[in-house]
């Protein structure tokens, strides 16, 4: 016959062996959601006391190199630099968003925006300390034109895949859904941590000056936020 203390040794080791797993096996369920899970960094942006309006945002997608013209429901603040800004910032973090037909790592994107009238005057212009040397005698193809600076940051830049495809699709991105929004907008320029860069991660052209237009690829639908 086993002995009473035994008995109870068996079962008080079974039971931490048991409750051991347990923990294991949490602990891997922890291990693999950090793993697949894409955190979402882009900061939360400021409450705007406004209703919700409609809005086009020109997505990209990877699978066929084409951008697709969707409508979002979103708040934006009245002011045309801020709404410029808050609306890149928006279209940058969809691609961050999971299931992303064009995948950016999430994180501010955006640092500021500039809105230029046309033409620009003189041999240089600047916006606070960030400068504009290229093109500035451009004529506006109607009174009333402007110049879109978006100032990137070095971050985003540095950590967007690298390639001619992908880069020239969220510049595209870009140009489109400025064009989409803002129909005086008629140029694009970049700057990255308010300086000019070369590319945006080796390919894509940031020194030249974009033409304000679609680059809508396939037929418009319209898609509900995610």
């Amino acid at each position: 016959m086993i002995p009473r203390y035994q008995r109870i040794l068996f079962w008080v080791l079974s039971g931490a062996i048991l409750l051991l797993a347990l923990v294991l096996l949490r602990g891997c369920e922890q291990t693999r959601e950090k793993l697949t899970r894409r955190r979402d960094q882009t900061p939360l942006a400021a409450p705007v006391p406004t209703t919700t309006e409609t809005v086009r945002l020109a997505i990209a997608s990877d699978a066929d190199g084409s951008i697709t013209m969707v409508e979002r429901e979103i708040a934006l603040p009245s002011e045309s630099t801020a709404r410029a800004r808050f609306l890149l910032t928006r279209l940058l973090a969809e691609y961050s968003y999971k299931n992303s037909a064009h995948v950016l790592e999430s994180g501010p994107a955006v640092d500021d925006v500039f809105l230029l009238d046309l033409p620009l005057r003189g041999g240089a212009a600047s916006m606070g300390n960030l400068p504009v040397t290229a093109d500035l005698n451009a004529q506006p193809q109607a009174p009333g034109g402007q110049m879109a600076v978006i100032n990137l940051r070095g971050t985003f830049a540095d950590h967007h895949p690298s390639g001619v495809e992908p880069e020239t699709l969220t510049v595209d991105s870009i140009v489109g859904t400025l064009y989409a929004n803002f129909p005086r907008i008629e140029q694009v320029r970049f700057l990255v941590d308010g300086k000019p860069r070369d590319t945006l991660n080796g390919h894509a052209d940031l020194l030249r000056t974009y033409t304000a237009m679609s680059t809508e690829t396939k037929p418009s639908v319209a898609q509900g936020a995610n």
